[in-house]
């Protein structure tokens, strides 16, 4: 059985020993629930507490504007959802549609939160194109700006091509757009950035971002799976969706997940540490030398997305004439852990939306794989991988070759 390589940190990591460590006490030890007055609810509540504050630290936020959740699915679906949600809690909206933009190559949950407030008929939605690099040109933002556009959603970095999108410089532009608007008596745009992908590899002060809801998650970042925030700043019009108790300053109901939670804090202190920075400096030296042996020794292949503005972790490839499931279950039995851009939906193969919107065509979207680096990952490790990737290529073009032969054969002697 040859060694296992893991290659998908985008898809999750694994908890770091310290993390660990932090944690297990609070699973048999001090299993106190935070919202209960004696000594054991107290000592969990300090923990949670103490989360927030090194959170909050990293992101340059107040401990008060850090609102733990169960993962960037649930602060994305909070963050769009609360803000349309506040816009019609206000009498004077109630006849008034609001306007969100967001871009094509959201995460799905992005995408599926803005549809259906649009399918609601709760608001207008504009898609932003990328440019073929994969980033957003901030003037698109611009020009779809409205006198009703209350909400701006644009993801950090791509989950799936790990393409860097210019949130600060959209945030310079918000802060223009928003003077102007108080002096035309227009809605405030807030603006929001899923970083799930970032975290770990980005500057994250949301006061640089200038962003005013921003979400990640714990499992991203050498920390535990089920726990996330959302940075909310303060003053942002934004109201709860989930009715309960008064957890969270009132914004997520539902018992506290203590052993995420000091996780999640653990995680985050240790990103800004000079071993972290430079494990990632590691890491692109890594990816760079990815790419390079990729698209010198596989003939047909491509990069997608920028060469420059990108996570250090990420590569996305596309090969001509390969299907990326095979590609990607060909690699698993040779103990070799991806992801492709293909999505398999109700067993139906669909071509990743992502790479479609950056003009690939379907089936050279099919023909995608997505490799991301972690803090885990040795020269060794991308050595073998790439020749196996380069040996399961070329046998699955042999395979593909013989099947249009076959079907052009087909095609000749049974003409229609």
């Amino acid at each position: 059985m040859p060694k296992k390589i893991y290659l998908d940190y985008a898809a999750t990591t694994p908890v770091a020993k310290e993390v660990l460590n932090e944690m297990l006490p609070y699973f048999s030890e001090r299993y106190g629930n935070a919202m209960s007055v004696h000594s054991f609810g107290q000592e969990a509540l300090q923990a949670i507490d103490n989360a927030r504050e090194r959170t909050a630290d990293f992101f340059g936020a107040s401990p008060s504007e850090i609102i733990f959740t169960s993962g960037a699915t649930e602060s994305n679906n909070l963050a769009i959802k609360g803000v349309i949600k506040s816009h019609y809690s206000n009498l004077k909206n109630k006849n008034t549609k609001p306007h969100i933009i967001t871009t094509v190559f959201e995460h799905h949950c992005v995408l599926n939160a803005c549809e259906t407030v649009e399918k609601d008929g709760l608001a207008e939605i504009t898609f932003i194109q990328p440019k073929k690099d994969g980033v957003i040109d901030v003037r698109d933002i611009k020009k779809a700006i409205r006198d009703n556009t209350i909400l701006i959603s644009v993801m950090y970095v791509n989950n799936e091509i790990g393409t860097v999108q210019p949130i600060e410089k959209i945030g310079a532009l918000l802060k223009k757009e928003n003077k102007s608007r108080v002096e035309k008596g227009l809605p405030l745009i807030i603006f929001h950035t899923d970083a799930t992908q970032a975290v770990n590899y980005f500057n994250c002060d949301v006061n640089n971002l200038g962003v005013d809801l921003l979400s990640m998650s714990a499992h991203k970042i050498y920390g535990p799976k089920g726990i996330g925030a959302l940075y909310i700043r303060k003053g942002t019009a934004i109201k709860h969706i989930q009715d309960g108790g008064d957890q969270e300053y009132k914004m997520r109901a539902g018992t506290h997940n203590v052993p995420g939670i000091v996780g999640l804090g653990k995680a985050v202190s240790m990103i800004k540490t000079e071993k972290t920075q430079k494990k990632n400096a590691e890491m692109m030296e890594l990816r760079n030398y990815l790419i390079q042996r990729m698209l010198k020794e596989i003939p047909k292949s491509r990069l997608n997305g920028s060469t420059i503005k990108r996570s250090p972790n990420n590569a996305n490839f596309s090969f001509k004439d390969v299907e990326g499931e095979g590609l990607l279950l060909s690699l698993d039995m040779e103990g070799i852990a991806c992801s492709t851009g293909s999505a398999c939906s109700s067993g139906a193969l669909s071509p990743s939306h992502v790479l479609l919107s950056i003009g690939l065509q379907p089936e050279d979207a099919h023909g995608s794989l997505r490799i991301t680096l972690g803090k885990n990952t040795t020269k060794k490790d991308i050595d073998a991988a790439v020749e196996k990737i380069k040996t399961i290529v070329e046998r699955l073009r042999k395979i593909s070759g013989k099947v249009l032969e076959e079907f052009y054969y087909q095609t000749k002697q049974n003409p229609a």
